[in-house]
């Protein structure tokens, strides 16, 4: 969402994604600032999984300056809120995506591709362990499946040959 000037006309397809994204930030009890505004918007828009370095670099590109520490709280706020989801891949930096449905993700060991897997229930907790604390409320839980995708698979399988 470019900075807009009194010269510059708003196209009805800006105006629309824009008063989406104010509106699904509102639903979800958060208050639609700028800095939450512009992050949310760049991770619907892109997709994937994204780190705040990726989201600083793309609203950047986009003609906005928005500091790092303000991007992990707005990330804090989102993620809170179920508007956003970190993809935990394992070690390394976090990631995040926007995303309506609950899901796991699949992490490739060749290339490192990230996938989403769908969840079986779709919701938080999709599953419970055997044995819970005492006293213990879990309200998530995350499956990482970890192996090679495809294009590795085939080429570990050619280089066996």
């Amino acid at each position: 969402m470019p900075r807009r000037t009194a010269d510059s006309p708003r196209t009805t397809r800006q105006t629309d994604a824009e008063a989406l994204v104010r509106e699904r930030l509102r639903a979800a009890g958060v208050r639609a600032t700028r800095p939450r505004t512009l992050v949310y918007a760049v991770l619907r828009e892109v997709g994937g999984h994204r780190s705040v370095d990726d989201v600083v670099r793309l609203l950047e590109q986009r003609g906005h300056s928005i500091p790092r520490m303000s991007i992990y709280n707005v990330m804090a706020d989102l993620t809170g809120a179920s508007l956003v989801m970190p993809a935990d891949a394992g070690p390394g930096r976090a990631l995040y995506e926007a995303s309506d449905v609950w899901h796991h993700h699949f992490v490739c060991r060749g290339c490192g591709r990230i996938e989403d897997v769908p969840c079986l229930k779709g919701r938080k907790p999709c599953l419970l362990p055997p044995k819970r604390p005492p006293g213990s409320v879990i309200d998530e839980a995350q499956v990482i499946f970890r192996g090679h995708c495809g294009d590795c698979a085939a080429k570990a399988k050619r280089a066996r040959r």
